[in-house]
């Protein structure tokens, strides 16, 4: 009798799965809905175009298409390595990105942790709308707020500078001076934007531990150092192995808006040569293949990134 009550529940158990799947269904529909459209863009987006990563791997031609293209196995690969340009654009792309990192990266942090201190409300608001504004800019228009802050001849800093005597200083055509510019401005425009998550994290930081930190006499130093960086330790790390993962990757606006012929040395990167090479000059595959191995090495780093942060007790991404 015990075996046949056993044998009967067992059947009924897919039947009482289903049916409340079934009903978390219907009670929670619309973010159902609202989760199946991020789910068709990345499908049409980011899954779909995947298929052209077989350009890299053949001797492609706009007329053929991808199913009709001569398969010629590594040789864009080969011909890609045995450039020298493709040496100075992933040299810059390094450069340039580490230097974001080591500068961008605890910007947002930062800015989160003082915004964070910040006891008048409206005055805590205002400085979050104004730093938030620089994200919504386009990069067009920066760059052209550069070039009228910057410029040798006829710049905002460069005439105040001659009106006390100082020599006009090339901030745009030195290459020092460049990267200079290129960080303060990816600072300056990103850095606002960042603190959202940062202080989204910082909600969650249990209330009950300044309480304590006050009771025992601490400090606001103390209590930030003691309390609010170890709080969101694991969103910073999930953040630093996200950007570790973009460190071959590079957007495009930034450097081909604010480049010029003068510091193309420091200033050609993986996504201006992807651009003039798959775009300008047609070579498809060339191009094809430089994404591919971009994507290569960002996975590289993500993973060893997140194998790091696991070695030393950190949640990491999976």
């Amino acid at each position: 009798m015990d075996q046949t009550t056993t044998q009967s529940k067992l059947q009924s158990l897919p039947v009482t799965v289903r049916r409340r799947k079934e009903k978390w269904f219907r009670k929670d529909f619309q973010l159902y809905l609202l989760l199946l459209l991020p789910i068709i863009y990345f499908i049409l987006f980011k899954y779909v175009p995947m298929y052209g990563a077989a350009i890299a791997f053949q001797d492609y031609s706009i007329f053929q298409g991808v199913t009709g293209s001569k398969w010629i196995g590594f040789d864009n690969f080969r011909e890609l390595f045995a450039m020298s340009q493709f040496y100075t654009v992933v040299r810059n792309t390094l450069v340039l990105n580490f230097l974001d990192l080591l500068f961008s990266f605890p910007a947002p942090i930062i800015l989160a942790l003082l915004l964070h201190e910040l006891r008048v409300m409206w005055y805590k608001k205002l400085a979050q709308t104004i730093l938030y504004l620089p994200h919504f800019i386009s990069w067009i228009i920066i760059g052209g707020l550069v070039y009228q802050m910057f410029a040798t001849k006829g710049g905002l800093v460069n005439n105040m500078l001659s009106l006390v005597g100082i020599p006009a200083i090339p901030f745009l055509t030195e290459k020092m001076n460049w990267v200079l510019v290129y960080l303060g401005t990816g600072i300056w425009q990103s850095a606002g934007w960042g603190t959202i998550i940062y202080l989204a994290a910082l909600t969650g930081i249990n209330k009950e531990l300044y309480e304590a930190a006050d009771v025992d006499g601490a400090g606001r130093l103390k209590k930030m150092w003691h309390i609010t960086v170890p709080g969101i330790r694991p969103t910073i790390v999930v953040m630093l192995i996200m950007q570790l993962g973009h460190i071959m990757t590079i957007g495009f606006e930034r450097p081909f808006v604010m480049s010029n012929p003068l510091v193309m040395d420091y200033a050609e990167v993986i996504s201006t040569f992807v651009y003039k090479a798959g775009l300008q000059s047609a070579q498809f595959s060339l191009a094809t293949a430089m994404g591919l191995f971009q994507a290569l090495v960002g996975l590289i780093f993500v993973v060893l990134a997140n194998t790091i942060a696991k070695r030393f007790g950190e949640q990491g991404l999976w």
